[in-house]
């Protein structure tokens, strides 16, 4: 294991525990996104590209957006 995919993992494991420890839906959608892009990078430096564009894609922007359209449509039928 070189020193890059240490630093790696590293920040992988501090964004999964971050995501958890966040309570606030619209701040841990956000902290899933950064989660997501680090799992990216992780697979980049552990050379496997094609799954890294498709977990970038889906863990950095569709789930995240999914939460917040999730809460955005809960909060409005709580309103009425």
């Amino acid at each position: 294991m070189t020193a890059l995919q240490a630093v790696v993992l590293i920040l992988v494991a501090i964004g999964g525990l971050a995501v958890i420890l966040v309570r606030d839906p619209l701040r841990q959608a956000v902290v899933v996104g950064i989660y997501g892009m680090t799992l990216a990078v992780l697979f980049v430096v552990l050379q496997a590209p094609d799954v890294a564009l498709s977990l970038g894609a889906v863990g950095s922007v569709a789930l995240p957006l999914m939460i917040v359209m999730s809460l955005a449509k809960t909060r409005s039928r709580e309103e009425e």
